[in-house]
């Protein structure tokens, strides 16, 4: 849902008789509804654990997508406000999978454990963006939103029966070896644990730009359709969770967490500085230049979230996840705003090199590496 609806963008536009900035408008509000209820999510997950959460979320998320496809669909009378409106609210209950997840991890698995396990956990997220990608734009140009709505809704109930049978809390509800709760202040009052959900935040701007108008850019500057849009999302959602698995390892073998964290976001700043030269250069560069920005800029999560979640302690995992959740989604709420304002008054290359700096600016905020 979070990777497809995006990609649909131009079909968006057309079938709902959106401007630009509308469009940005409604996909900015799937984020802004993460970033208003991740930090809410989380810390209910705190209370009732992880098994709950999920089910309760993902079954109103699934409820409110086959809503979506009986009365809201193009054709319905739908305006853009209480489109974007739909949106927003999908996105505070998809909210619920963030913190539920990651602090499943925490408490299943030891310290040497959790880098590779939380990687993999989020790379399923560009595994299921991928899907979304190749599915959503397909079903909403072909059969129409309302189709793609309702396959959207079944995924939803698919993963309500997998967490149904497979995720259960840890033994006894202990927590794995090493993963008690951490002595001293709540992560909320902790600078350390802000400077670092602050640093995903910015990391996460590179990630939502590339994922969010790469189809329009191609479409509207370079005369291309959805195919090398979708190709290039593609790539970059399934390397980055490939990248994501590979960081996860080198974490757990002793390599210090933020440090990955600070040469992740140098190499997507370098990445992205890339795609903003090669805008204009034939069109292979380009989409490849964007392709590896956007994989770049999606291999960081497992680490960042492993030592937010590790800084907070298992018993409070779920509010470093959820305050992580909201730096990021808030910027990925902010991404889609701020583009079409910089189009205004400024060329597509503007808006790539945009992409690079806000990476650079997160290297200093990732904190150095605690003393033992």
């Amino acid at each position: 849902m979070f990777s497809g609806l995006p990609v649909a963008g131009v079909v968006m536009r057309a079938d709902y008789g959106l401007s630009t900035a509308g469009l940005g408008l409604v996909l900015g509000c799937l984020s802004l509804g993460v970033a208003t209820c991740d930090l809410l999510w989380g810390m209910l997950t705190d209370r009732l654990g992880d098994r709950r959460t999920l089910i309760t979320g993902l079954t109103a998320t699934g409820a409110l997508l086959a809503l979506m496809a009986a009365v809201a669909a193009p054709g319905d009378g739908v305006g853009t406000a209480l489109l974007a409106g739909c949106v927003f609210a999908l996105g505070a209950l998809g909210a619920s999978v963030n913190s539920a997840s990651g602090r499943a991890v925490m408490t299943w698995f030891a310290d040497g454990e959790r880098g590779l396990a939380m990687s993999v956990r989020q790379a399923a997220i560009p595994a299921g963006g991928a899907v979304g990608v190749a599915l959503v734009p397909w079903l909403a140009g072909t059969y129409g939103f309302r189709a793609a709505y309702l396959a959207l809704a079944l995924l939803c109930l698919l993963s309500v029966a997998a967490t149904w049978r497979w995720l259960h809390e840890h033994d006894g509800g202990a927590a794995a070896p090493g993963a008690r709760p951490a002595a001293g202040p709540s992560p909320l009052r902790r600078p350390d644990v802000w400077r670092l959900a602050l640093a995903g935040g910015l990391l996460t701007v590179p990630q939502f730009a590339v994922l969010t108008f790469t189809g329009i850019f191609l479409h509207d500057a370079r005369g291309q359709g959805t195919l090398l849009a979708g190709v290039a999302v593609i790539v970059a959602q399934v390397g980055g969770g490939a990248a994501r698995i590979g960081t996860g390892l080198l974490s757990d073998r002793g390599r210090d967490r933020r440090a990955l964290v600070r040469v992740i976001a140098l190499a997507t700043a370098v990445a992205m500085a890339g795609a903003a030269v090669l805008t204009s250069a034939p069109v292979a560069l380009t989409v490849a230049a964007l392709a590896l920005g956007g994989l770049l800029a999606n291999a960081w999560h497992g680490v960042l979230y492993t030592e937010a979640a590790v800084m907070a302690g298992a018993g409070r995992a779920g509010s470093a996840l959820g305050l992580a959740g909201t730096t990021l989604f808030g910027a990925a709420f902010v991404t889609p705003l701020v583009v079409p304002a910089l189009l205004e008054v400024a060329p597509w290359e503007a808006v790539w090199a945009f992409a690079a700096l806000t990476p650079l600016l997160a290297v200093p905020l990732v904190p150095a590496r605690a003393r033992r």
